[in-house]
């Protein structure tokens, strides 16, 4: 799938660029943190970049904001090149006929609308259509993983030509032992585990409290990091899940947390496990990997791509069972443990930073809109 070739440092004579976001760019979930990191990696790099903001409610958004969203990008100077995060452009087919023929309109894409969990055929199919029509008329898009790059192209029609890939950058961990350093043995206590990402279906929390109830005569705590104001009814799901299952002296929800305290959360565990359902990219996998922490995970989406060999136990999605196995293979040995951690801080000396992804992105949003392919 196409790449972009490494980047050159771009000057303060770049082309401005618009990069349209639905909502706060704060927003505490990987898509946003992509968003944000690239958007600072940028403008760091000298680029001069405005962030405009499309609205609340995507990608289900009512009239209003669908009209305040469109109007958003029309006033944008014609020739400005733009991007806007997939999350709305998705659900806005409409600016085929409009901002894509007078702006050079490049798609973020961080995973495919209809492939979020929980949605019935109906949504799906409309989100898939929805956003087939809105990719065609992109002068180019941008996705973070090349398991994205295939489903766009293959799913959605887009030509190779017009795909790049840009994988987000990797916050650096505790720094690994020194050279010949021996790890230290796990701390006392309970085996830590950690699991980061916004309370959604798509992240299979219900997977994993059902799969830690059949670990109960193990000693384990895990601490789920991410917001639940996402998918209200999802969050109380899981909190009735955990109290039904008598886990909760064991599981604790923290909620979205500032960085310094996640980074304290992954200082402070043993093992990363997060049951996906599908991943775009699965940012907070390769957080734990820098971290050195072994992972727990499934085998959807990109994952397979993002937890680097030997770092991780993979298992198919919605499978307790499985995931219960390589919960358990874990928490009670040590030693494999330990060398999958080993592996772990190896792999994560090779993980790009924020620098590197900004850099490649603006090389790739350069090359994009440069192209002169029509769109279909």
């Amino acid at each position: 799938m196409v790449s972009a070739a490494p980047p050159g440092r771009h000057t303060p004579s770049a082309p401005r660029l618009a990069f349209a976001v639905p909502g706060d760019l704060a927003t505490p979930t990987g898509g946003y943190a992509y968003d944000r990191r690239i958007v600072a990696g940028l403008r760091a790099a000298s680029r001069s970049v405005d962030v405009v903001d499309l609205g609340e409610g995507f990608p289900w958004p009512d009239a209003a904001t669908r009209m305040a969203a469109l109007a958003a990008i029309e006033r944008l100077p014609a020739g400005t090149a733009t991007v806007i995060d997939g999350l709305a452009f998705g659900v806005l087919p409409e600016l085929a006929a409009t901002a894509c023929r007078r702006l050079p309109v490049i798609a973020l894409v961080h995973h495919p609308l209809a492939l979020e969990s929980g949605l019935d055929a109906t949504a799906a199919a409309r989100l898939r259509d929805s956003e087939r029509t809105a990719l065609a008329s992109a002068r180019g898009v941008v996705v973070t993983s090349a398991a994205t790059a295939r489903l766009v192209a293959a799913d959605y029609g887009v030509p190779t030509g017009r795909i790049a890939v840009v994988p987000p950058g990797t916050e650096r961990g505790a720094p690994p032992p020194a050279s010949g350093a021996v790890p230290t043995g796990r701390r006392a206590g309970p085996v830590a585990l950690i699991a980061v990402g916004a309370v959604v279906p798509r992240k299979g929390y219900d997977v994993l409290v059902a799969a830690l109830a059949r670990l109960a005569d193990l000693d384990w705590r895990l601490t789920i990091a991410g917001a639940t104001d996402r998918d209200p009814a999802t969050a109380a799901a899981l909190a009735r899940q955990i109290v039904d299952l008598g886990l909760g002296d064991r599981v604790v929800v923290a909620g979205a947390v500032p960085d310094d305290r996640l980074a304290a959360l992954y200082a402070a565990s043993d093992v990363f496990v997060l049951a996906s359902r599908f991943e775009g990219y699965g940012m907070a996998f390769s957080e734990a990997v820098a971290y050195g922490l072994p992972v727990v995970g499934t085998t959807a989406g990109a994952i397979p791509d993002t937890v680097p060999a030997g770092t991780g136990l993979l298992v198919p999605p919605d499978d307790p069972t499985a995931l219960a196995a390589a919960l358990r293979t874990l928490i009670t040995d040590e030693a494999t443990r330990t060398r999958i951690a080993a592996a772990a801080r190896a792999a994560a000396a090779g993980l790009p930073d924020w620098t590197e992804a900004a850099r490649l992105f603006a090389h790739s949003i350069d090359r994009l809109t440069a192209s002169r392919e029509a769109a279909p």
